[in-house]
């Protein structure tokens, strides 16, 4: 098991390698920089765009940028939001909690519809109730999560007035707080529930199937404890799969609901830093999604042991 971590550890090298090299060129590839959107179309003075150019290292030629962001990346250095001037990992940090608090919000409300939608589903196959689950699994998997947004802004925020329609409070354990975490959650959290479902039924369905499940029935084990005491655990590693990979697309995959509802997260700082060309805060976000989803992807490897015995035999 430490032999395939380890190797799992030397393939995402040249992973975030290749992540770097296309995030450093794909940014430059739209046009115009930061001194362009800082000096705009009205004012043009070739002198002072070029003192900003050289100030701002735009100047140098672009295998020698690359170099230099390069080496601070090896070494752990994220380089400075030209915009602000404040390190990118402060930047980073600093929005972080707050995307992070919206993925483990959604895919908390994720787990809470699809683990039991999937049991149930799965123990009662093609009956009113699995037919009926799979339709809205898939009503809900075929959903854009910017229209079920709007739709729940204007439903619950607008017509209805339960909830604000967008913004943050600061974290606390209040009602103020869940009404402005809710909307966005769920908006996240409906698409997540759907391949969740769908996964875990289609998972239990497979385990269900097997000797030892109608070994335990032949014993006189009742059906909850056949579902809940052998099956559920070893139908659970290919759902913790899909969880990991959710969770880690989740950081990246927050842009468009945190700017529908106004969410001061990582998703919204990257939408400002494309706007404003700000490569290194581009490139920095880019680089620390990209480690997180490979974390993630370790994390449900080492998280294999304890759910499958057969792996801690094989380490």
């Amino acid at each position: 098991m430490i032999r395939t971590i380890f190797g799992r550890v030397l393939a995402a090298i040249p992973v975030l390698i290749g992540i770097a090299i296309l995030s450093f060129f794909l940014i430059r590839l739209v046009p115009g920089d930061i001194v362009n959107v800082m000096m705009g179309e009205d004012f043009a003075d070739p002198a002072v765009e070029a003192e900003l150019r050289r100030i701002f290292g735009l100047d140098q030629p672009i295998h020698i940028q690359f170099a230099d962001w390069f080496g601070g990346l090896v070494q752990g250095d994220l380089g400075a939001s030209l915009r602000t001037g404040r390190p990118v990992t402060e930047e980073i940090f600093e929005r972080f909690p707050m995307t992070l608090e919206l993925a483990i919000a959604a895919l908390i409300v994720s787990l809470a519809i699809a683990i039991p939608a999937g049991i149930i589903t799965a123990t009662r196959r093609n009956s009113s109730i699995d037919m009926g689950a799979r339709l809205v699994s898939l009503i809900g998997l075929s959903l854009p999560n910017f229209w079920l947004g709007i739709l729940l802004i204007l439903l619950f925020a607008v017509y209805l007035r339960w909830v604000p329609s967008g913004g943050y409070a600061s974290f606390a354990l209040s009602w103020e707080h869940f009404q402005f975490l809710l909307l966005p959650a769920v908006t996240l959290g409906t698409s997540l529930a759907a391949v969740t479902m769908r996964m875990t039924r289609s998972s239990l369905l497979e385990v269900l199937g097997h000797d030892y499940i109608r070994t335990a029935r032949a014993k006189g084990l009742s059906e909850r404890a056949v579902v809940a005491g052998h099956a559920l655990r070893n139908s659970l590693i290919p759902v913790i799969t899909v969880i990991g990979i959710q969770l880690g697309g989740l950081l990246g995959g927050t842009i468009i609901v945190e700017q529908i509802f106004s969410w001061p997260g990582l998703g919204s700082l990257m939408v400002r830093a494309i706007y404003q060309r700000d490569y290194p805060l581009v490139q920095g976000l880019t680089m620390f999604l990209a480690f997180f989803f490979v974390f993630m992807n370790l994390a449900v490897d080492i998280f294999y042991v304890y759910l499958d015995p057969r792996m801690r035999q094989r380490g």
